[in-house]
Protein backbone atom coordinates (compact mmCIF):
# COMPACT_ATOMS: atom_id res chain seq x y z
CA UNK A 1 0.00 0.00 0.00
CA UNK A 2 1.24 3.45 -0.88
CA UNK A 3 0.23 6.95 -0.38
CA UNK A 4 1.00 7.94 -3.36
CA UNK A 5 -2.19 7.77 -6.40
CA UNK A 6 -2.76 4.82 -8.76
CA UNK A 7 -1.45 7.34 -11.83
CA UNK A 8 1.72 8.01 -10.44
CA UNK A 9 2.28 3.65 -8.24
CA UNK A 10 1.39 1.45 -10.73
CA UNK A 11 2.51 -2.37 -10.03
CA UNK A 12 5.85 -1.35 -11.58
CA UNK A 13 6.97 1.51 -9.85
CA UNK A 14 6.31 -0.38 -6.84
CA UNK A 15 7.51 -3.33 -7.61
CA UNK A 16 10.84 -1.30 -8.82
CA UNK A 17 11.07 0.42 -5.46
CA UNK A 18 11.33 -2.30 -3.61
CA UNK A 19 14.08 -3.97 -5.59
CA UNK A 20 15.99 -1.05 -5.68
CA UNK A 21 15.57 -0.88 -1.44
CA UNK A 22 16.58 -4.80 -1.27
CA UNK A 23 19.63 -3.54 -3.46
CA UNK A 24 20.53 -0.79 -1.09
CA UNK A 25 20.05 -3.16 1.59
CA UNK A 26 22.67 -6.08 0.33
CA UNK A 27 24.81 -3.74 -0.29
CA UNK A 28 25.23 -2.49 3.63
CA UNK A 29 24.95 -6.11 4.46
CA UNK A 30 27.84 -6.68 1.58
CA UNK A 31 29.97 -3.52 2.10
CA UNK A 32 29.80 -4.40 6.18
CA UNK A 33 31.30 -8.01 5.83
CA UNK A 34 33.60 -7.54 3.00
CA UNK A 35 35.54 -3.96 4.55
CA UNK A 36 35.59 -5.95 7.85
CA UNK A 37 33.56 -2.88 9.39
CA UNK A 38 32.67 -3.77 12.94
CA UNK A 39 29.65 -1.99 14.99
CA UNK A 40 30.19 1.31 16.48
CA UNK A 41 28.06 2.77 19.22
CA UNK A 42 28.09 5.90 19.61
CA UNK A 43 26.26 8.22 22.00
CA UNK A 44 26.66 11.59 20.26
CA UNK A 45 24.67 12.81 17.34
CA UNK A 46 28.04 14.28 15.69
CA UNK A 47 29.79 11.31 16.14
CA UNK A 48 26.61 9.32 14.67
CA UNK A 49 26.85 11.81 11.82
CA UNK A 50 30.25 11.52 11.19
CA UNK A 51 30.25 7.21 11.23
CA UNK A 52 27.21 7.34 8.87
CA UNK A 53 29.15 9.63 6.63
CA UNK A 54 31.80 7.62 6.19
CA UNK A 55 29.75 4.47 5.54
CA UNK A 56 27.67 5.90 3.06
CA UNK A 57 31.03 7.21 1.35
CA UNK A 58 32.70 3.58 1.77
CA UNK A 59 29.10 2.58 -0.50
CA UNK A 60 29.08 5.17 -3.12
CA UNK A 61 33.41 4.22 -3.56
CA UNK A 62 32.38 0.45 -3.38
CA UNK A 63 29.59 1.17 -5.85
CA UNK A 64 31.99 3.02 -7.87
CA UNK A 65 34.28 0.25 -8.12
CA UNK A 66 32.06 -2.61 -9.33
CA UNK A 67 30.63 -0.81 -11.70
CA UNK A 68 34.40 0.52 -13.00
CA UNK A 69 35.57 -3.35 -12.90
CA UNK A 70 33.01 -5.42 -12.85
CA UNK A 71 34.32 -7.62 -9.62
CA UNK A 72 32.64 -7.72 -6.55
CA UNK A 73 34.01 -5.71 -4.26
CA UNK A 74 34.67 -8.81 -1.98
CA UNK A 75 36.70 -9.70 -4.72
CA UNK A 76 38.54 -5.95 -5.58
CA UNK A 77 39.43 -5.83 -1.92
CA UNK A 78 40.74 -9.51 -1.48
CA UNK A 79 43.04 -9.01 -4.57
CA UNK A 80 44.33 -5.76 -3.62
CA UNK A 81 44.88 -6.70 -0.02
CA UNK A 82 47.45 -8.70 -1.26
CA UNK A 83 49.64 -5.68 -2.96
CA UNK A 84 51.97 -4.09 -0.62
CA UNK A 85 54.40 -1.39 -1.12
CA UNK A 86 56.72 -0.44 1.45
CA UNK A 87 59.21 2.44 1.90
CA UNK A 88 62.78 1.55 3.97
CA UNK A 89 64.87 4.69 5.54
CA UNK A 90 69.25 3.64 4.50
CA UNK A 91 70.96 5.97 5.44
CA UNK A 92 69.89 9.32 3.37
CA UNK A 93 67.86 7.58 0.77
CA UNK A 94 64.48 5.90 0.67
CA UNK A 95 64.26 3.41 -1.71
CA UNK A 96 60.52 1.74 -2.30
CA UNK A 97 59.74 -2.02 -3.32
CA UNK A 98 56.99 -3.16 -4.54
CA UNK A 99 55.65 -6.63 -5.85
CA UNK A 100 54.42 -5.72 -9.55
CA UNK A 101 50.61 -5.73 -9.55
CA UNK A 102 48.77 -8.88 -11.23
CA UNK A 103 47.55 -8.30 -14.97
CA UNK A 104 43.90 -8.47 -13.46
CA UNK A 105 44.33 -5.73 -10.47
CA UNK A 106 45.78 -3.86 -12.86
CA UNK A 107 43.68 -4.20 -15.63
CA UNK A 108 40.65 -3.07 -12.71
CA UNK A 109 42.63 -0.19 -11.55
CA UNK A 110 43.04 1.02 -15.42
CA UNK A 111 39.76 0.77 -15.41
CA UNK A 112 39.04 2.89 -12.54
CA UNK A 113 40.82 5.28 -13.36
CA UNK A 114 38.14 6.91 -16.06
CA UNK A 115 35.24 6.05 -13.67
CA UNK A 116 33.01 8.40 -13.20
CA UNK A 117 29.77 8.21 -10.66
CA UNK A 118 26.61 7.29 -11.91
Amino acid sequence: MTNLGPAIADAGFVIGAYHRLFQIEKSFRMSNHDLQARPIFHHKRESIDAHLTVVFAALAVSKLIEDATGWSIKKFVRTARRCRTIEIQAGAHTPTAADPLPADLAEAIQSLRGATPT
